[in-house]
Formats: structure tokens, C-alpha cells, sequence
């Protein structure tokens, strides 16, 4: 079967040999006579699935002892709530990072929350840079600091991260997690939808050191507590069954691939197509982003000629190049190259960037 190559950004490409074992199993999962979104989320069959997943998920992140691995539904808007909800100690405050669209959604749903301090807005430069990461410290009374590991719409990524000491940091690595190495342990909390990297949109992973479990309030709802979430390894209420088996494919397949370190890999050489047909067409496709900090997953750029932009965005999709139509908040083209895109696929786009520029320069 010939398939579109997708640059969406969410939902976004899952690998095609995923989907096809999703499939497979659907009806009869693995000669129960059942699939397994009809079984009890409490029985044998479904226990094997999530727990491998969590399992899978501490293996290829290097998950340390001392830390919780949870699914969570509500995807990262729900997080932008629920972590402040948990970790904002009274009389503190929390310390943000503005990078861009997706930290500002999340300050505003702190704000709901409790105090915040805003260490950094990238506003003059248009959200087109991050700050050096050794400038970034902790207020006095800080509760924790958020950065945003990757913005999807703006196309900045943190090349390395700051070193908040004693204050936990937290980010929302929803658009680059398991996308490259991290070291988990200089961080209190990642949380993460799903959708981007990991599986199709429904659950959020959120990963927490053990000791900020204390701070989660008895007030909360239950389902707002990450200490619940914890205290019933995800199984509180009935979770999202079918992306965590999804996921689970996903990180099955990740792990055959080497691991985070290989995919690195190929995710550095697809940016570095992509960056060298805009860096190299005479200025007809320009990125705004700063250099120093291009993100690799989701790659902005603007034509020379903007009025060319909506033809170029139908012309690439009448040729099989899906998704490349830019934010709407902030318009030009955009290539999402998570996990799952190939070096083939983003091959295909540039030559069809060079021959566009050929005919339209």
C-alpha cells in the first residue's frame, strides 16, 4: 500500500508495522477471542500489556529507582493544571520558562493555580530563541521550575537544560520525549501526550520523582492526584486501554531500533536534510529560528515570496507530502520529523523543496 509521508504535528505518523500488529490483534487479541479493549483492565491479559509498557518506558529513558511512571488521560492541557495542582506548596510560587505558544498555555493555567514568576520571555525575539541555560535560576520561594523541552509550533528546542538545584524542574517534553537521550534524574517531573512520539493521542505519560508524590494534596479529587495515580500504578479508574497498547507497540519497536541513542541518531541526519535545503536555496526558504537552538523535530520556515506559501503547501500535498502547512497562529510551512518519519520521507520533501524553488525562484 502506498501511504502519504506525514508531516502533521499531532496526531502524528505512527510506524506503519505498529499499526499493522494493532490491527491484527484487534478482533482476537493473541487467541483470547476477545480484543483487548474488551477485557478487564484488571485482569491478567491487560496487566501484562501495561506493565510492560511502564517497563519499556524506564528501560529506554533510563528511568531511575525513585520514580513513578503514570498514564494519565487529558493529554498535556490537562498537566498544565494538575502539576501546579500538586506541586505548588502554599505560600511559594513556581517559576516558568516562556518559550513559546505551549508555555504560555501553560502559565496561564498556573496562574489559575497560584503564584508565578515568569524567569524568561523569549517575546523579544519573537519566541524564535531559548536562554542560555546556566542564566536560568529558581526564584527565592520557588516551588519548581517549568521549561518546555520542544515548541511545536515555534520550532525551538533546549539543546541542554538548566541546573535548578535544590528546586525540582518539570517539563513538558510532550513533542520530543524518547526523541534523544535524557538524563531523568535532573528532573522532577516530564510529563508527555502521547501522541507525537509515542502511540496515538489518549494518554499522557508523566513521569515524577517518588518524594514529590508527598506533596499532593488529600484535597484534591482523586483523579487529580498524582499520589492516587501512583498509589494504584494507573489503575485507580479504568485507563486508556487502547493507546497504552499502542504505546507499548511503539516502545517495542523503538527498542529494536537501539534505543534512544539510535534514534538520535536518525532524527539529527533527518534535521540536517531538512536544514540544508532551506540554508541552501539561495534565501527562497528562510528559518527564522536562532541556530543554536533549531529544533529537530519540528522544522519552521517561511518562502521568500509568502504569497507562494499556500501553493507550495497544496502542490507538496497533490505529491504525497501531508501536514506541511504551518501553525495557524503563526502561518509559513512546518515539517514534523518524530520518531516514526524516515530519512526516505524527509529525502522526498527536499527534492521536492529544491525543484519548487527551481520553478517558482
Amino acid at each position: 500500500m502506498s501511504r502519504p509521508v506525514n508531516f502533521y504535528a499531532g496526531p502524528s505518523m505512527i510506524p506503519v508495522d505498529v499499526l499493522e500488529s494493532l490491527a491484527a490483534d484487534m478482533v482476537d487479541y493473541r487467541g483470547t477471542g476477545l480484543s483487548l479493549v474488551e477485557v478487564s483492565h484488571r485482569g491478567p491479559v491487560y496487566d501484562e500489556v501495561h506493565n510492560e509498557a511502564i517497563r519499556l518506558i524506564r528501560e529506554l529513558m533510563g528511568v531511575p529507582e525513585g520514580y513513578s511512571i503514570l498514564f494519565i488521560g487529558g493529554g498535556a492541557t490537562l498537566q498544565f493544571s494538575m502539576m501546579p495542582m500538586n506541586l505548588l506548596r502554599p505560600g511559594e510560587s513556581a517559576d516558568y520558562v516562556h518559550s513559546g505558544a505551549w508555555a504560555k498555555k501553560a502559565i496561564a493555567e498556573a496562574r489559575k493555580v497560584g503564584t508565578v514568576n515568569v524567569l524568561w520571555d523569549g517575546a523579544d525575539s519573537d519566541y524564535m530563541s531559548l536562554p542560555d541555560p546556566s542564566t536560568v535560576r529558581p526564584s527565592e520561594g520557588s516551588s519548581y521550575v517549568h521549561i518546555t523541552s520542544n515548541e511545536t509550533i515555534g520550532g525551538v528546542q533546549w539543546k541542554a537544560f538548566p541546573d535548578t538545584g535544590d528546586v525540582p524542574m518539570v517539563a513538558d517534553m510532550s513533542s520530543d520525549i524518547l526523541s534523544r537521550p535524557v538524563d531523568v534524574s535532573r528532573f522532577g517531573l516530564i510529563y508527555a501526550g502521547a501522541q507525537k512520539n509515542l502511540g496515538p493521542s489518549g494518554v499522557t505519560v508523566v513521569i515524577i520523582r517518588d518524594d514529590l508524590l508527598e506533596r499532593s494534596s488529600d484535597e484534591l479529587g482523586a483523579y487529580l492526584s498524582y499520589a492516587v495515580h501512583a498509589k494504584g500504578n494507573s489503575l485507580y479508574n479504568t485507563p486508556p486501554v487502547f493507546p497504552i497498547w499502542a504505546m507499548k507497540t511503539v516502545l517495542e519497536g523503538v527498542k529494536k531500533r537501539g534505543g534512544a541513542e539510535a534514534v538520535a541518531r536518525d532524527n539529527t541526519a533527518k534535521a540536517a536534510e531538512l536544514y540544508r535545503a532551506i540554508d541552501s536555496s539561495d534565501g527562497f526558504y528562510r528559518c527564522p529560528v536562532d541556530p543554536a537552538f533549531r529544533s529537530e523535530m519540528n522544522i519552521v520556515w517561511r518562502l521568500k515570496d509568502e504569497a507562494k506559501e499556500a501553493a507550495f503547501v497544496k502542490e507538496a500535498a497533490a505529491a504525497g507530502l501531508m501536514g506541511l502547512k504551518g501553525h495557524r497562529s503563526v502561518g509559513g510551512c512546518r515539517a514534523s520529523l518524530y520518531n516514526a518519519m524516515t530519512l526516505d520521507g524527509v529525502k522526498q520533501l527536499t527534492a521536492f523543496m529544491d525543484d519548487f524553488a527551481k520553478k517558482n525562484g
